[in-house]
């Protein structure tokens, strides 16, 4: 079995951290799967609601990454200082701290849902499917954010393959019940809402369960001490991942006030297709620095700067392969990936095409920012990760999706992601030699 003390080849860290990746793309099949049956199967007009309202459920369950990404940094970091109990008290207590969070949260979301939407800009019968598919999923928040939050503790407890094994399990429910309550019992987007609840149900109930019983993991769910300090260090270390998943949230509505205005229900739909694709697509950098991140944690606290500097440069050499591959695929399949969810309505296939192909450049640039992001998270350092992920996903793309549209027009929509990650690229590199010296990872 691999442990986060190797010393990791390209071999052995890619075996490690395949199960995150993987689970990090079948975690990001939930909201794919429904817009792909909701589209087909109940209209677009349904299908830009469920576009138009996700912002708002996924902002639910950033406080899950930011709790799994910073908790599980400084777990790794306490077993690589030889913690183990403290190790296990903190994880116990940030857990409890989630659950409570999360119940408080999806109360709010079910009493403000209504305001919301209509400050979205959805009327009449958009209006009522976006109340209709937002509160069933909003019901199933609290195990959502477990959800997100668990992956990353599986790798700290050196269990990355079982993390794996429970989203394939969560996604083939998601997939096979979107099918039975959409294509076959006629629910509708109600259908597709609950398709997603109970596998997300899966996905944040068994690994609870798993670390209840745990017997050998080095991580065991059981009594917890206060500890406000821990609590405040890790909520602050994982601040930028929340800010990051709080951000697309935000930035998604620009889009959508954006696209409105320049081309309707349609470019809603459109902007719908072109994430449900990249959330794939990143959900591979994605999984990779959830995959690596307790390694760089683990060797930081053994003060381990060899390994520290093997696993840069090995990172920094698999994200840019990577990159320029999902450009490549991305240009190459922009067609038959549009159709399988528009190819019903042709001036929409269309657009959407046109979109993905300018989008796509973007993820030259995108796995950079995500891995600096999170290394600096892994080394405990929350600040500069937060500040990467502010100006990313908030600060450069607000201006640019304000700005470019002037310029022009639809296709400069399409364009501000590669503007916003061209820049942040500029500022994580700016931040991995300015602080080489201190954390010697260079």
């Amino acid at each position: 079995m691999i442990q986060l003390s190797d010393h990791f080849t390209y071999n052995k860290l890619i075996r490690f951290t395949l199960p995150s990746i993987a689970m990090m793309i079948f975690t990001s099949v939930y909201v794919v799967v429904d817009g792909l049956f909701v589209s087909n199967w109940v209209g677009k007009t349904p299908f830009a609601a469920l576009n138009l309202i996700w912002p708002v459920i996924q902002a639910l369950g950033a406080i899950g990454f930011m709790i799994g990404t910073g908790g599980s940094a400084l777990v790794a970091k306490l077993l690589g200082e030889g913690r183990k109990e403290e190790a296990n008290s903190v994880f116990s207590l940030l857990i409890y701290f989630a659950f409570v969070l999360a119940v408080a949260l999806a109360a709010l979301a079910l009493f403000y849902l209504r305001p919301i939407a209509v400050f979205f800009g959805a009327e009449g019968e958009m209006l009522e499917y976006c109340l209709r598919y937002g509160r069933i999923l909003a019901v199933f928040s609290v195990v959502a954010l477990l959800q997100n939050m668990f992956p990353s503790f599986l790798v700290a407890a050196e269990r990355p393959k079982l993390g794996l094994y429970i989203t394939l399990i969560a996604g083939c429910t998601n997939i096979v019940l979107d099918a039975l309550f959409v294509a076959v019992l006629g629910w509708g987007l109600a259908g597709a809402a609950f398709a997603t609840g109970i596998s997300q149900l899966v996905g944040g109930a068994v690994p609870l369960l798993y670390f209840i019983r745990a017997t050998e993991s080095p991580l065991r769910l059981g009594r917890a001490k206060w500890n406000g300090a821990a609590l405040l260090k890790a909520c602050s270390n994982g601040a930028s991942e929340m800010m990051t998943n709080l951000s697309m949230s935000l930035v998604s509505i620009l889009y959508n006030f954006q696209l409105m205005r320049l081309a309707g229900e349609d470019g809603v739909a459109a902007y719908g297709v072109l994430m449900y694709l990249s959330f794939v697509f990143i959900a591979v950098f994605l999984g990779y620095t959830v995959g690596s991140a307790p390694i760089v944690s683990f060797h930081y606290g053994a003060q381990n700067d060899a390994e520290l500097q093997n696993m840069l440069r090995k990172s920094l050499m698999l994200v840019g392969i990577s990159g320029l591959m999902m450009v490549g695929g991305s240009l190459a399949l922009a067609q038959p990936l549009s159709a399988v969810f528009v190819g019903y309505d042709k001036p929409l296939l269309e657009m959407t095409v046109r979109g993905m192909r300018l989008y796509s450049f973007s993820f030259i640039f995108t796995g950079f920012n995500i891995l600096g992001s999170a290394f600096f998270t892994a080394l405990n350092n929350g600040f500069i990760s937060a500040l990467i992920s502010f100006l990313r996903t908030l600060v450069f793309q607000v201006v640019a999706v304000i700005w470019l549209p002037l310029r022009f027009g639809l296709d400069g929509v399409w364009l501000a992601l590669i503007a916003a990650e061209a820049a942040a690229v500029l500022v994580v590199a700016a931040c991995f030699i300015g602080l080489r010296k201190r954390y010697r990872y260079w």
